[in-house]
């Protein structure tokens, strides 16, 4: 009489993750689904570093990490995975990122990006990666995560924090809401990031916490347990909110009307060299109130301003700001860096 078949696990596969094989949603069947699990994470910040840190020691074994920016010594407050020697060779998040993961967990596959996500890099970007999440830093590269997710039947999870505050939502097409299903338009005038509200780790760590519980369930096919709104918290204030994300809403211009424009780069500023060593960004949809960016500015670098422009010195850059949010920065030609720190300063 034959033995039954045995569930056969590598001893060192088994020790690493015993504990979490041990859980019962999970089990020794979800952890070989971890294992062959393909993710791909766009943005590498204080969300973004703590959901690839999370899901590499969970045992996710292919991982595209795509950011277009440097560790600096003010992301070490918030930004997990990155240490002082990255900061000092202002190494790019990505390879940072890969190096510390590689060192904690040498089975993951890392394929660290240093890249923008853009209209024509998306395709090759993204195009291998059933699930997508959201480290990102501005409601631009949402929205245009949200067009490909949608037109290419691609899960995605969008996650935020700034200040205390931060949100998560899981968006499957063709199931949920999507991100414009919820918010049709992007936000107009200021925006709040990182650099003018500051942030808690703890409320980052907590957004991404969430979100990376939520990739798990999707890897190991624990769809009855997704949860299906937008959640929303303060830890500082003990506020909690949740909205209902559990359909698509009729008349969704991208779930409905298969309508993409960020995919098409509509509503994306138009951003042209500026004579010498300069960069224009002609954004000129969100009015800015110039004395409240000021003070919102200040502790970054040098500000003057009046009613008709804001100046603002951050070595080796200076930023010219109008109040129709146009703006003109100098120190670089690079596109993508005038993009990085518009988004980072008066965000998009």
């Amino acid at each position: 009489m034959g033995r039954c078949p045995k569930t056969v696990i590598s001893l060192e596969l088994d020790e690493r993750y015993s504990r979490q094989i041990l859980f019962s949603g999970i089990g020794p069947e979800g952890q070989r689904k971890l294992r062959s699990a393909n993710i791909a994470l766009v943005g590498c910040g204080a969300t973004g570093s703590t959901l690839a840190s999370l899901l590499a020691r969970a045992g996710v074994g292919r991982m595209r990490i795509i950011d277009r920016d440097y560790v600096e010594a003010s992301n070490l407050q918030r930004q997990s995975l990155f240490d002082e020697a990255d900061a000092t060779d202002s190494l790019p998040k990505a390879m940072a990122a890969a190096r510390k993961i590689s060192a904690s967990n040498s089975e993951i596959v890392i394929e660290p990006r240093v890249a923008d996500l853009t209209p024509t890099t998306i395709d090759a970007l993204l195009e291998s990666a059933p699930l997508i999440l959201d480290g990102t830093d501005n409601f631009e590269t949402r929205y245009l995560i949200n067009d490909f997710a949608v037109k290419n039947s691609r899960t995605w999870i969008y996650t935020a924090a700034v200040g205390s505050y931060g949100l998560t939502m899981n968006i499957v097409p063709g199931e949920t809401a999507c991100l414009a299903c919820l918010f049709p338009d992007p936000p107009q005038g200021m925006v709040e990031t990182c650099e003018n509200r500051g942030i808690l780790n703890s409320a980052a760590h907590l957004a991404a916490a969430m979100a990376a519980t939520e990739a798990i369930k999707i890897l190991v096919g624990a769809w009855q347990q997704l949860r299906r709104s937008l959640l929303s918290f303060d830890l500082w204030s003990n506020q909690r909110a949740e909205v209902r994300a559990d359909k698509p809403r009729p008349g969704c211009r991208a779930c409905d009307r298969r309508e993409f424009p960020h995919l098409a780069g509509e509503g994306r500023p138009h951003i042209t060299l500026c004579g010498r060593n300069s960069v224009q960004i002609h954004e000129r949809h969100r009015p800015v109130d110039l004395a409240r960016m000021s003070e919102l500015l200040r502790p970054h670098g040098t500000v003057r301003s009046n009613e008709f422009v804001l100046k603002f010195w951050r070595e080796p850059y200076e930023m010219t700001l109008f109040p129709d949010g146009r703006a003109i920065i100098k120190g670089t030609t690079d596109t993508a860096v005038a993009r990085s720190l518009y988004a980072r300063y008066i965000g998009n």
